[in-house]
């Protein structure tokens, strides 16, 4: 495969996928109660709103894919060592397993910072100042919309807690 044809498949499928969501799944299966104030905290919001970022992203993908060319280099060359796509498998082994036996410890919001540059750091991002920002930040952000706004108990650590 070339970057047209992942792109047009990916971008494909996220369409697909957000008006499945849009349109059939969460009308019909997520409910709201009437008495919500807050409509952030309607249980229906962030569904459609990630939907709709959903669908926005595969329509880029499309667009994105009518820039590169249709027979540009191939992706899916033959490994040349397979030894270490066992190396990076046995590492994201030992990270998942490190996450699961961490959290109790420093929590859910530092292990989830962790886990992702630990992750990003593994497949050799082509962005790493990128993937360390959004390490840090998107967990941040994430506990305080839970924690702060939705009034959600996030599991903090035994040794570091956050306000």
């Amino acid at each position: 495969m070339n970057a047209y044809t992942i792109q047009m498949r990916l971008g494909l499928t996220a369409i697909v996928a957000s008006a499945f969501l849009l349109l059939i799944a969460i009308p019909n299966w997520v409910t709201s109660p009437s008495n919500v104030r807050n409509i952030v905290l309607s249980p229906t919001f962030w569904p459609y709103v990630l939907s709709g970022l959903t669908g926005l992203v595969g329509v880029g993908l499309v667009l994105a894919a009518f820039r590169e060319a249709k027979d540009g280099p191939r992706f899916d060359e033959p490994v040349r060592d397979p030894r270490q796509a066992g190396i990076r498998l046995a590492i994201m082994t030992l990270i998942m397993l490190i996450i699961t036996l961490g959290t109790a410890s420093i929590g859910m919001v530092w292990m989830s910072m962790a886990a992702f540059i630990a992750t990003a750091a593994l497949v050799r991002t082509r962005h790493p100042v990128a993937a360390v920002i959004c390490g840090i930040l998107l967990p941040l952000a994430l506990y305080a919309f839970f924690a702060h706004v939705a009034s959600v108990a996030i599991p903090q650590g035994n040794l570091v807690r956050l306000p």
